[in-house]
């Protein structure tokens, strides 16, 4: 059956009239009556009752016109839905983002991307150390990750998006928080809040590396998984950690942050996604984390 035979066909439907719906349809009237004959002869079935003045629906047309109806609309539906995803407006995503992105940028992020994708499903994992979204990425638990480079995962595609400075949360009461800006030799003898090293975090190897550069031997005292729980212990009084600054996002009773100078560190902030992943949908959602990352304060 040729789906053009079901739209003649529900036009003179809903039109009553042959010459009504030829002038809907764009087309002479002949041609459409003998496509109208054609169907109910396919069918075997009387579709319509014709006279001088009007058409009426048979019992079995009537039935036969609603069923052709919702064919057409989901056929409709259909194609809008396949244009839809080619335009990359319609799909579902799952982002995550490391502790920093999760305070500092999802708000700005999730706001942007349904205002600009309103179509598409996604879903956001926030607090997430790098391993973790590594592995979330290969496994396709998550299609997309705001992480802290270096990656060296080659299956992944990484693209930079910017620098953010270390900055040093110090609890209100803590010596150091006197201070207007914090040097990396001034955390000697200090106790330290830090990502876990246990879980790989890029952030540990950063502050270590840092210490040592400026001949400090760190005094680790907390190793915690969530940026939340490592601003809550400063809080606490229980050490200071050292942390991108977008962290300071994260505005806590009875923390204070500093610059942290001599030296003056940054860390990257990248998207990554499988190499082989190209959908449009993708595609536009990567681009919408590059235009808010370059307009968001890094706080």
């Amino acid at each position: 059956m040729d789906v053009r035979h079901l739209r003649y066909f529900v036009a003179v439907a809903e039109e009553r009239h042959f010459g009504r719906a030829a002038q809907r349809l764009h087309m002479a009237q002949p041609p459409l009556s003998q496509a109208i004959r054609q169907l109910e002869a396919d069918l075997g079935v009387t579709l319509l009752h014709r006279t001088t003045r009007r058409v009426d629906l048979t019992e079995a047309g009537a039935a036969y016109l609603t069923r052709a109806q919702e064919i057409l609309a989901s056929l409709d539906g259909a194609a809008q839905e396949a244009r839809l995803v080619a335009a990359g407006a319609l799909g579902r995503l799952a982002i995550s983002c490391v502790g920093s992105a999760t305070y500092s940028l999802l708000p700005a992020l999730s706001r942007q991307l349904a205002t600009e994708l309103p179509g598409v499903d996604f879903a956001f994992h926030g607090e997430m150390l790098v391993p973790d979204q590594i592995e979330a990425l290969r496994s396709g638990a998550v299609d997309v990750a705001l992480l802290r480079p270096p990656v060296a995962d080659l299956s992944l595609t990484v693209t930079a998006l910017r620098q953010d400075r270390l900055v040093v949360a110090l609890s209100g009461d803590h010596p150091l928080a006197a201070k207007r800006r914090v040097r990396a030799v001034d955390l000697r003898d200090t106790d330290l809040i830090v990502h876990s090293a246990g879980r790989r975090s890029v952030m540990y190897d950063v502050v270590l590396r840092l210490l040592h550069d400026a001949g400090v031997e760190p005094r680790i005292r907390h190793e915690v998984g969530e940026t939340s729980t490592l601003i809550t212990l400063v809080a606490g009084g229980l050490g200071a950690a050292v942390v991108p600054e977008p962290v300071t996002a994260l505005a806590l009773a009875g923390v204070v942050y500093r610059p942290l100078v001599r030296p003056a560190t940054t860390v990257g902030l990248a998207v990554a996604h499988r190499a082989h992943r190209a959908e449009p949908h993708l595609t536009r959602t990567v681009a919408v984390i590059e235009e808010v990352s370059r307009s968001s304060p890094t706080r």
